[in-house]
């Protein structure tokens, strides 16, 4: 089963060994239509403006102001409806697809921890790539070449354990750290 959730943050457990947890908010959400065997439409809110095709879903679905965005997910539920929650109170593992943050364009230091030159003594080497090309074959830069670029702002995919989720609250802990920044909606699918 899979559910649209927000990233409020991380924390950790007051236990000792204390462990680094991840809280996630599972957002509100209405299955509008069954497609297929375990796929459906679902409507949710990520408090962005409305435009047109998106009033005209709303009307389609009788849904509120409110849920303003749609995606297909993997769910329990047999027939339109709020989304059921129950199979998140026995996951033992999820999966989480967020995008990461971006970081821009960065040097190879950052982006890929090259140790660099020594930073002083006359030297002029010192957050430089260095060396790229190769002799006379094949004469060119090989594909995969670690060099600068953009860094970050990619689909990431974790796997985490969950500790525990409160249903009254709607908010999954699980161990670990999570992509992406607070605030952030993700997908969560549950680990057989």
């Amino acid at each position: 089963m899979e559910y649209i959730v927000e990233k409020i943050g991380m924390s950790r457990t007051i236990t000792v060994p204390s462990v680094p947890v991840t809280l996630l908010k599972v957002k509100e959400a209405k299955v509008c239509e069954i497609i297929g065997d375990d796929r459906a439409i679902v409507a949710y809110s990520d408090g962005k403006k409305i435009n047109k095709t998106i009033e005209g879903q709303q009307k389609k679905y009788g849904l509120s102001k409110d849920f303003n965005r749609f995606i297909t997910l993997k769910v329990a539920n047999k027939e339109p409806g709020d989304l059921d929650l129950s199979a998140l109170g026995e996951a033992k593992k999820i999966k989480t697809t967020f995008t990461s943050k971006g970081r821009g364009f960065t040097g190879v230091v950052k982006r890929w921890n090259f140790a660099g030159g020594p930073q002083s003594h006359g030297s002029r080497f010192h957050r430089a790539p260095g060396s790229v090309g190769m002799c006379e074959w094949p004469g060119r830069i090989m594909p995969g070449q670690k060099m600068p670029g953009q860094y970050g702002n990619k689909t990431v995919t974790v796997q985490n354990e969950v500790l525990n989720f409160d249903p009254e609250n709607m908010v999954l802990v699980v161990k670990g750290s999570i992509p992406g920044p607070n605030g952030a909606l993700g997908k969560v699918r549950i680990v057989k």
